[in-house]
């Protein structure tokens, strides 16, 4: 695997993927929980021959990502990770760019697409929709998909993510897709990640303050009532969204349209599950550069709104 680069915040000591031509359009591309930043790895290798300059960093608490204080909250909330999304674009003069996420990755693009439209040129997300307002109580169908969200607000929950994260976490890739999309040796790779020593506070903090069963840290709360507030997108957007996600189903992004000012286009991707750069390369290369084409491609960003 490339050698990571580092980078430091304010906060954070990060630890990030980069290539591309020196003078290409930029694309920070953000990944999810459980996984960590070289889910890209097929894609950007596809962006860089486009043109584009990729920046995939590791979110706070996973693999070399540091922080610089022991004082300070290991949050996992999504305004904290769009805070350091947004340092870390000031810390590589990062003015405007394009924004890729997926799972946790894809909330913290929606939150700076709709709280920080200036700073972004387009808005591609993964396996989740958006909605504005307050997170309200699921459907029951995915209540039980959630099983684990739930878990983690409990003791035995928190034991088990601090003392086996390696089978909480392979539990979900075995569960999240359709069988046979990895093997040993990646999830094995990619688990290394999770071995960061502020993996499970941000993870369990993450979950649980997202359902109000944690206090978030008032660092952000001024950005985070912002996001609540947020109506709207006003930047291209593009999703994503496996066919056979088994944890956040389909139908769920379904009927979003009305909520994006500037265009909106939702593909879905047969037979593909909760993971879509691991397991259908191909379709999501093909599909990304075609939309960063569009929106964030040279002759796009010089001819286009500034």
């Amino acid at each position: 695997m490339q050698a990571p680069s580092f980078c430091e915040t304010s906060l954070l000591r990060i630890g990030y993927l980069t290539d591309g031509p020196k003078d290409g359009p930029p694309v920070l591309l953000l990944h999810g929980w459980p996984d960590d930043a070289t889910t890209f790895a097929d894609v950007a290798s596809f962006l860089h021959a486009a043109g584009f300059r990729t920046f995939s960093p590791w979110l706070r608490g996973f693999g070399p990502t540091t922080f610089l204080s022991d004082k300070t909250t290991r949050s996992g909330e999504i305004a904290a990770m769009a805070q350091d999304a947004l340092d870390f674009a000031d810390a590589l003069s990062l003015e405007r760019f394009a924004v890729v996420g997926h799972d946790w990755g894809a909330r913290i693009a929606y939150l700076l697409a709709s709280v920080h439209p200036e700073r972004l040129v387009c808005c591609a997300a993964m396996s989740l929709g958006w909605q504005p307002g307050k997170l309200s109580t699921p459907p029951l169908e995915q209540v039980k998909a959630f099983w684990y969200q739930w878990f983690m607000a409990t003791k035995r929950g928190e034991e088990s993510v601090r003392q086996n994260g390696r089978a909480f976490t392979r539990f979900q890739w075995d569960n999240w897709s359709p069988p046979g999309w990895f093997d040993d040796e990646l999830f094995d790779r990619v688990a290394k990640s999770f071995e960061n020593p502020d993996w499970a506070d941000v993870t369990l903090h993450s979950y649980r303050v997202r359902w109000g069963e944690a206090d978030p840290d008032p660092r952000y709360a001024e950005l985070a009532r912002k996001q609540t507030e947020a109506q709207n997108i006003a930047v291209p957007t593009f999703l994503l969204h496996g066919e056979s996600d088994r944890v956040v189903p389909a139908k769920s992004s379904e009927g979003k349209e009305r909520y994006f000012r500037a265009g909106y286009e939702r593909q879905l991707l047969p037979g593909v599950g909760h993971f879509p750069t691991r397991e259908a390369p191909e379709q999501v290369r093909q599909a990304l550069g075609k939309f960063l084409n569009a929106f964030a491609g040279r002759n796009s960003i010089q001819n286009g709104p500034q």
